[in-house]
């Protein structure tokens, strides 16, 4: 965890790139788990995740390709692998053709999982803009203790990998009227997560489990 690890004016850009892609051509939506809405939206880029399974084309939501993984974040990614001390090979194969971005609006939250519909264990990036969170990262057996409750902060980077990649993790709790002046949002929290999938284009059909 690198604390502080976006300036205010980087987070006020990913904002505005997280609303562009809200808009579609695949709009923000809340998926479905086992005939449960979430409450938390998302909005997918280079590949489209519902519950199990990518694709390309969002058949959930309405059939529109997903947009690509924009070059930049995968150079961000390898920034955020080499700024948090992974060796340089590693670095130079990071390559995510994933992202998740979710929106977590007032009362959202989201439940302890693991994400494991990735082929590919290559670390997980993710960032948070807006109002802080209670991120709760636990151990890969169980979705219950024991784990660690930390306080992930906008412009704060979080990357799990190696032991730790099937970690089970969620968010209890937004912490309302924490998102700091000039960080593109004055409520909610957004967070941008960085996967490689190692999936390819066909066919399509879900990771193993």
């Amino acid at each position: 965890m690198l604390p502080g690890w976006l300036t205010p004016a980087q987070q006020t850009w990913l904002v505005g790139q997280f609303r562009i892609w809200a808009a579609g051509p695949v709009p923000i939506r809340a998926a479905s788990v086992h005939g449960h809405r979430m409450s938390v939206q998302s909005v997918c880029l280079g590949w489209h995740w519902q519950p199990y399974r990518y694709s390309r084309h969002a058949d959930d939501v309405n059939g529109a390709a997903v947009l690509p993984l924009p070059d930049w974040l995968v150079r961000l990614g390898r920034r955020a692998l080499h700024e948090t001390g992974h060796p340089a090979e590693h670095v130079a194969r990071y390559t995510p053709d994933a992202a998740l971005v979710n929106f977590y609006d007032i009362g959202a939250h989201l439940g302890m999982h693991q994400d494991h519909d990735e082929v590919c264990r290559a670390p997980v990036m993710s960032l948070s803009i807006g109002d802080a969170c209670t991120f709760r990262f636990g151990n890969t057996a169980t979705r219950t203790k024991p784990y660690t409750d930390l306080l992930l902060r906008s412009g704060d980077l979080f990357v799990f990998g190696g032991e730790s990649r099937l970690a089970y993790h969620g968010v209890p709790r937004i912490h309302l009227d924490t998102a700091p002046a000039g960080c593109g949002l004055t409520v909610g929290r957004v967070s941008i997560t960085l996967r490689m999938t190692g999936l390819t284009d066909s066919p399509e059909k879900p990771a193993p489990r």
